[in-house]
């Protein structure tokens, strides 16, 4: 059973601004993750934060999100360059 997948306004922003084939990579991994976002081959958990925070990368991009068994959702949190992704949000 698949998880209902929610984008943060300003992570949709981001991904809106990218280019084409970009955006089809995070979409195509966005799908992956709503079918399985524990599966490790495409997700990590974020080092020093809380259990339900993971990450997955495509490229040089990085996506967050947050994972809630409760309604099987997936919440994405932000979407960042390699180089700006783990600063403060």
């Amino acid at each position: 059973m698949s998880y209902t997948l929610h984008i943060d306004k300003s992570a949709a922003k981001t991904i809106k601004s990218l280019d084409r084939t970009t955006i089809n990579r995070i979409y195509k991994r966005l799908k992956e993750l709503s079918e399985d976002p524990l599966d490790l081959r495409i997700s990590d958990p974020v080092e020093m934060s809380r259990e339900e925070e993971r990450k997955s990368r495509v490229g040089n991009w990085r996506i967050f999100y947050e994972i809630d068994d409760d309604t099987r959702t997936v919440n994405v949190t932000a979407v960042r360059p390699r180089g700006k992704a783990y600063r403060k949000f």
